[in-house]
């Protein structure tokens, strides 16, 4: 299983021959550096650049690229060398971008000479850096890892060769440089990429593009409005969109719609299309080359038949990714037939309005048979209209349906339903998965049509469980006290399933719950032994948790500055650490606020996440001081609730939070292995 590093983290290696991939969206140069044991360079023949693409054990792209492939062979690499560096460098003087903060954050994948993942790394977080380390490999007691460093000079490849140590640094820069103009300067536009019938978000001329953000994917969007004064959701630098990839197309979108929302902001492009031309419907991060088909796992349909739907028949390396892009895939189908659908009854009113407009404006045909004629004629074209876009709705819905019902049953423990048949033989996981469920989305015209909302892992965003009370019918009618009890009980269940879904050892859980007024709904975790201390209490827990993590956040932060993450003390928990807040902000002084904040901006970039249970309206002494705490943080509900913007083709979609059963035990069962699991591990 692949596993998505974050900036610091580090990953064994099991294998020597290697291949580095890159994509980033506009034309970057592609450097290799060869280091010592303190990562130094001893001289330009320890550099291979587009000018000498081959060392020993390393060859590079010959000239500046949107997409690069990097062989590696460790085993052939000097034995003094112990880190292999890879760079990216924005090209100078030629008319590109000069900082990568203007361009799509680069996506870096190390695979095995199969093409099977082993990390990737997103580049997330840079401004007016035009040169960065995107991650190295190092050898450590005989072995080799990768780390993700994501560390950025804004004075280009000539800064960071010079903190590299190499005394040639700002000579070889302008010979790098020089080779990659004269490679771009032999070079001819490429062909436009052929239509794939395996993409099945972009193949109608009148969908609109693609954006990063979106409720689907909450992990990879700086956030959407929320409906009721909230940030909606953010992301991964990923919607994301929120799947890397799209599954096989249905062929029932109709041309009318819009597309998906995947991560509540979209991400437009930069320029727009020249008048006339052909439009770019791709994702900006979305990989061009698609993995393999998967087989076939089903006959073909007879003719005349619906093709038959079949789970995983979406592409993807493992069954895992490719269930992953299939929910994706419908999603985006989902959106487009509903946002094909609302049009067509936004024209058919605008139609018959028209008309009844036209016969109105005449006064001789404003009584009398005529006109009554004329208006009967309108009511009946804008009828049939009508009706002709919801059966083409209902005939996506039925296929999209039948198309859940064969997926869900075959999603794994990370992205089923607590009430699934899965959870009866859940065993703890030896890796992460790529995502997890958070819930349902669904919009009006899709019942009973639930998708499964995922979120990518690990995650770059905290979440906020709203306690407060919400627009939805289910949460106007439920007092203050009850929805605070669901909000702790949503946690509680969010809290869970990460636990549930990580490798033991590998996730742990704080608790500030000052007031204890939590002390019923936090007793599955608590008497299971999954947290990693009961639950702080008063305003002394509150700051001793705090400054705990707010120490490890400077530690870690300091670690990966100094280029010796793999250094941190002996005994320092390298899990990724959750803190879940309850009844904020009893309990909280103006310093416990100030580190919520700093662990709210700065911690997920360093394996520390926040998940808040409060009520904004209790916070709102505090004034504008924490709206870029509540704009940091996806926001749920404990109840159904149309809380997720879509600006890209205008839908409201209406979260379900993902729930244990009333009566069920899987819960207690799953927490029961989870804490053997850890105890073993300890």
């Amino acid at each position: 299983m692949t596993a998505e590093l974050v900036r610091g983290q580090n990953h064994p290696l099991s294998q020597v021959r290697l291949e580095i991939r890159i994509s980033a969206g506009k034309p970057v140069v592609a450097t290799a550096v060869l280091g010592d044991e303190s990562g130094r360079i001893h001289g330009v023949e320890r550099v291979a650049h587009p000018g000498v693409p081959t060392l020993p054990g390393l060859e590079v792209s010959r000239q500046a690229a949107a997409d690069h492939r990097l062989a590696v062979d460790l085993d052939a690499v000097p034995a003094a060398v112990h880190r292999v560096g890879v760079v990216l460098a924005l090209p100078t003087g030629v008319g590109g971008p000069v900082g990568f903060g203007s361009v799509a954050a680069p996506f870096v994948a190390v695979t095995g000479l199969d093409g099977a993942e082993i990390v990737t790394f997103t580049l997330t977080g840079l401004d007016a850096e035009s040169a960065v380390i995107a991650l190295e490999l190092y050898r450590r007691q005989g072995a080799w890892k990768v780390r993700a460093v994501g560390q950025g000079y804004a004075g280009g490849l000539a800064e960071l060769l010079t903190d590299q140590g190499l005394p040639q640094a700002h000579q070889l820069a302008t010979e790098i440089n020089e080779a990659v103009v004269r490679g771009l300067a032999r070079s001819v536009p490429a062909p436009p990429p052929p239509t794939s019938d395996g993409d099945r978000s972009r193949q109608t001329a009148a969908l609109g593009p693609d954006q990063s953000g979106s409720p689907y994917n909450p992990q990879n969007t700086p956030g959407a409005q929320a409906t009721h004064g909230a940030q909606g959701i953010p992301g991964s630098q990923g919607v994301g969109g929120p799947y890397g990839a799209t599954s096989s197309a249905h062929g029932t979108a109709s041309p009318a719609g819009g597309a998906t929302p995947s991560d509540p902001e979209p991400a437009q492009s930069a320029s727009a299309p020249p008048a006339g031309g052909p439009i770019d419907y791709s994702h900006p991060r979305r990989q061009n080359t698609a993995p393999p088909p998967p087989p076939p796992t089903a006959p073909p349909a007879q003719p005349g038949e619906p093709a038959r739907p079949v789970a995983g028949d979406a592409t993807g390396w493992s069954m895992e990714e490719r269930l992953y892009n299939q929910v994706w895939g419908m999603f985006e189908d989902l959106a487009r037939s509903t946002a094909a659908f609302r049009s067509a009854v936004d024209f058919a009113d605008a139609r018959m309005e028209k008309e009844l407009d036209q016969v109105l404006s005449d006064p001789r045909s404003r009584i009398g048979g005529q006109g009554e004629a004329a208006r009967e004629a309108a009511q009946a074209k804008h009828s049939r209209l009508v009706d002709q876009a919801r059966e083409a709705l209902d005939r996506d819905l039925g296929q999209l349906g039948a198309e859940a019902d064969v997926v869900e049953p075959a999603l794994p423990a990370a992205y089923a339903r607590w009430d699934s048949p899965v959870w009866h033989a859940y065993r703890v996981p030896m890796e992460m998965p790529m995502a997890l469920r958070l819930g349902d989305l669904h919009v009006p015209e899709s019942e009973p049509l639930r998708i499964p909302m995922l979120v990518r892992l690990p995650l770059e965003r905290g979440l906020w469980i709203d306690s407060g009370r919400t627009g939805s019918s289910d949460g106007l009618f439920t007092d203050a006290h009850d929805m605070r009890r669901l909000a702790m009980e949503s946690a509680v269940a969010h809290t869970a399933r990460l636990l549930a879904v990580h490798p033991a050892g590998e996730f742990t859980v704080h608790v500030l719950d000052p007031a204890g007024s939590a002390a019923g709904e936090l007793s599955p975790l608590v008497r299971s032994g999954v947290l990693a201390a009961p639950p702080a209490a008063g305003a002394a827990g509150v700051a001793a948790v705090l400054g705990q993590l707010t120490e490890r956040v400077d530690l870690v932060q300091m670690a990966v500055r100094g280029g010796v993450a793999d250094s941190l003390p002996p005994g320092f928990d390298t899990a990724q650490q959750l803190l879940v807040v309850n009844d904020f902000p009893h309990g909280f002084d103006d310093r416990a606020v100030t580190q919520l904040r700093y662990l709210a901006d700065e911690g997920p970039a360093v394996g520390v996440h926040l998940m808040m249970v409060a009520d904004r309206e209790d916070a709102a002494g505090y004034g504008p001081l924490l709206d870029p705490l509540w704009r940091g943080l996806l926001r749920l509900t404990p109840v159904a609730d149309d809380h997720l913007a879509d600006p890209w083709v205008g839908h409201a979609w209406t979260y379900e939070p993902a729930l244990v059963p009333p009566g069920s035990q899987v819960l207690q069962q799953v927490l029961a292995q989870v804490a053997a699991a850890r105890t073993n591990y300890q």
